[in-house]
């Protein structure tokens, strides 16, 4: 249960190691779900891992590993190595290792002074590399990363190494089973068959390792399943397996007490369960390898990341870890480097390939003042920056924490998968009881291996691997391969989501339009020089495109401007300053009337202005109008084929704007838009978005400024232009990394395609199961095909999700 927190909750990520299928993921999210402190738990079997939020006042993260392992499973730990400086004595070394022991999530550390060096074993969700680096910093010395911790990869190739050993050793004591098994058929009369084969103590002898060695995994999940009162698909697999290798072990001894002959051998089912067991091995081995598969695009952005920086310290110029940079240093870049942190440019010129990132395909110009972002490619010239971001805290990382997050997140449609599987498995042991009771009196009286045949397919067959993959592994697929075309969903519930979408409202400023307007026209009957001077004082203190783009135009006129005695910004209206003694009003129609200024001569002119699609701005000097300003903002290139597709695909496209109806009008008529509404107040843009959904319409917003956040956070679907405000992105649902808005159907399409490949896969492991268990009651199936089905069925639905990864969006 989820207690009220006395202090600010945390959230930790563990790698589960164990799990079998959806079964176990819902046990072990159930488990920590009770716990008190735990506000939510969120396990994802596909991913192997488990989000939690907690209150540390009252649980702590062991107390979370130690209910992991109470429920039958393990936490995966991290390796980090560390070269050490500064110590002196063995004593130093005892202070280091204590300092990191008490650290939360690290389990154990180890130091050694002889080799100065330092072995950590932590969990990377509750403490980071660099957290203990400036512990040991802390205590007085300095730890240099070694080596990488060791991620989920390492983590999975290990285990997909065993799982290959063991294939190796159950296929190999099973082919000779197979061949005994296969020439027992009329059909296969001509093969021959050593007399050895068929002594049923040389089956036993062949039997038993893949039985209790190869298999012993199963017992080993099943056990810690029924230990929690539930149960998984090592269950089954366990009661499949031993009901056929047992039954042909008593056989066996039947048939010695008898002093039995080879020639009369009873018939056995040894090579059932070593089938079986060979069969379920390797549908988990390729089901491990197409999962990895699954994080490729995690994998591929992290490949983008710069491993070491040129830094200034002390005057003199270090190679070192990318990790060790820390912020405020000045990193140099050089031509054709990768600029490995985010920063500001504090000397040079150059241009920078910022493609990978933004999609934007020609290199950006840097000059002093720019930011650049880590990942980004230093093109031709010389870059002294300063590091503002460094770590967890880049563009390239919040890019992967997002993707990651929406991996692991699970969609609505997933509960519904889980319910199932979780009721799955007793269900399916009550079907083969009855099965077994049913072809034992009845089908065919006293014939128990026939009956005990048909309960093993059954149980073989209704394994609910496929149902737990469904939609984890489309999840991953789908949101691994948006964030390579710069779209990142935050969770699976929003890519899920976003199909739904029918309106879609833009936001003008920055996304229909670039956000970078021109001043255009000066129309005034004062001085225009010293007119200029009093504008662009007053307005150079606001934030509002509009506002830079006139100070950037006047300041090309090589006017200097004054400083600014007082500034007020009205949204909506305009501002308001006092220049030089004089009260300065600059903007609307509605800030000249709210302050009885007669600017009425200057309309028709307005008029003529924002038809051609310009926005005017009327200024006042000390309540007398005394001229007008206007801009020009130029629309995006891609915005009037994005409008296209998104009509097409059957969305109603709305523009929204501060601006006057006629500039917004001019605009979307060059971009296509049919639905305008202008002069919106920046609170009145939620209104808007709750006004369409009041028809019952699912509505996205797409924005990119401060004043969009409040509509982001209604709408059904929030979208944010990354090239726009950190504010704007927290508040949406999915982030536009490429800032052009032919991103927005892209969106829309990863989604449709997205549940799509669930639904299919859904439909396809239900299927499997519903059509499975009859055929398998009648006695259609033999064990081993329903195992080797089984197996094909967990496969068939990763490959499926796999197909996601090579996804071409833009047509």
């Amino acid at each position: 249960m989820a207690a009220t927190a006395t202090q600010e909750t945390k959230q930790t990520t563990l790698q589960i190691t164990g799990m079998t299928c959806a079964a176990c993921a819902n046990r072990i999210e159930k488990g920590l779900g009770k716990l008190e402190g735990v506000a939510s738990a969120n396990v994802n079997f596909a991913l192997e891992k488990a989000s939690i939020t907690y209150d540390p006042a009252i649980i702590g993260a062991q107390n979370l590993e130690e209910t992991i392992k109470k429920l039958g499973y393990d936490t995966a730990k991290d390796v980090a190595q560390f070269k050490l400086e500064g110590m002196t004595c063995a004593a130093c070394a005892n202070r280091i290792e204590k300092g990191l022991s008490k650290m939360p999530g690290v389990t154990s550390a180890s130091v050694n002074f002889a080799m100065e060096t330092a072995r950590v074993e932590y969990s990377p969700g509750e403490v980071s590399v660099e957290d203990m680096q400036n512990k040991v910093k802390q205590l007085g010395y300095k730890a240099i990363s070694k080596q990488e911790h060791e991620n989920a990869g390492d983590h999975r190739n290990q285990d997909i190494r065993h799982q290959k050993r063991k294939l190796l050793i159950s296929a190999v004591l099973s082919i000779p089973l197979l061949w005994s098994m296969v020439a027992h058929f009329s059909f296969t009369s001509w093969i021959y068959m050593p007399e050895v084969l068929m002594n049923p103590w040389f089956q036993f002898v062949l039997a038993t390792p893949v039985q209790f060695y190869v298999g012993r995994q199963f017992y080993v999940g099943a056990y810690k399943a029924l230990r929690n009162g539930s149960a998984n698909m090592d269950v089954l697999v366990s009661l499949g397996t031993s009901a056929a290798y047992f039954y042909s072990l008593y056989l066996t001894i039947d048939w010695f007490a008898r002093g039995g002959s080879v020639h009369h051998g009873p018939s056995l089912y040894y090579e059932t369960s070593a089938i079986l067991i060979t069969l379920v091995i390797l549908g988990k081995l390729f089901e491990s390898l197409a999962k990895g598969r699954t994080s490729e695009a995690i994998k591929s952005l992290m490949s983008l990341q710069a491993k070491t920086a040129l830094v200034v310290r002390d005057g003199q110029e270090l190679t070192v870890s990318v990790d060790e940079v820390i912020a405020q240093d000045i990193v140099l870049i050089r031509p054709g480097d990768k600029v490995p942190v985010d920063g500001e440019v504090l000397e040079g010129v150059s241009s920078v390939d910022e493609s990978m990132l933004t999609g934007e395909s020609l290199p950006v110009e840097k000059k002093v003042g720019d930011s650049v972002i880590g990942a980004t490619i230093n093109k031709n010239g010389m870059l002294r920056i300063k590091a503002t971001k460094v770590g967890k805290e880049t563009a390239l990382a919040q890019i992967i924490k997002v993707v990651e997050e929406a991996q692991g997140s699970k969609a609505p449609i997933q509960r519904v998968a889980d319910i199932i599987s979780g009721i799955f498995v007793p269900i399916v042991v009550g079907i083969a009881v009855v099965a077994f009771l049913v072809w034992y009196f009845f089908v065919t009286p006293g014939q128990l291996a026939e009956a005990l045949e048909k309960a093993i397919a059954i149980l073989v067959i209704a394994c609910p691997c496929a149902l737990g993959l469904a939609t984890p592994t489309s999840i991953m697929a789908g949101s691994g391969r948006a964030a390579e075309f710069g779209i990142l969903f935050k969770g699976g519930e929003h890519l899920e989501q976003t199909h739904k979408i029918n309106a879609i409202i833009l936001d003008k400023t920055g996304t229909v339009t670039k956000g970078k307007p021109e001043l255009t026209d000066v129309l005034t009957e004062e001085n225009e020089t010293q007119f200029l001077r009093l504008v662009g004082a007053a307005e150079k203190n606001s934030e509002h495109p509009l506002a830079e783009a006139i100070v950037a135009g006047i300041q090309e006129k090589n006017i200097e401007l004054p400083s600014t005695e007082s500034f007020e910004a009205i949204p909506g209206f305009g501002i308001k300053a006092v220049v030089e003694g004089k009260q300065m009003l600059i903007g609307t129609r509605r800030l000249m009337d709210k302050y009885e200024v007669d600017a009425k001569q200057a309309y028709a002119s307005m008029s003529r202005l924002e038809e051609a699609g310009k926005t005017a701005m009327l200024v006042a000097i000390d309540n007398r109008f005394a001229g007008m300003v206007a801009v020009a903002d130029t629309i995006k290139e891609t915005s009037k084929a994005a409008v296209s597709r998104l009509k097409e695909m059957g969305i109603e496209v709305i523009m929204i704007t501060g601006d006057n109806e006629r500039t917004a009008k001019a605009i979307a008529a060059q971009v296509g838009i049919d639905h305008v509404r202008a002069e919106v107040l920046p609170e009145g843009k939620a209104e808007e978005v709750k006004k369409l959904q009041a028809q019952g319409k699912k509505v996205a917003m797409v924005g990119d400024g401060i004043n969009d956040a409040p509509a982001l956070a209604t709408a059904d679907i929030g979208m944010a232009i990354g090239t726009g405000t950190d504010v704007a992105m927290e508040a949406a649902d999915v982030t536009l990394m490429r800032g052009d808005l032919t991103s927005i159907p892209d969106a829309i399409y990863m989604s449709r395609k997205t549940m799509s490949n669930i639904k299919q896969n859904l439909f396809w492991a239900l299927g499997y199961n519903t059509l499975g268990i009859p055929i398998a009651a009648i006695g259609l199936l033999a064990p081993w095909v329903a195992g080797a089905a089984m197996a094909l069925s967990s496969v068939s639905v990763v490959l499926n999700a796999l197909r996601l990864q090579r996804v071409k969006v833009r047509h």
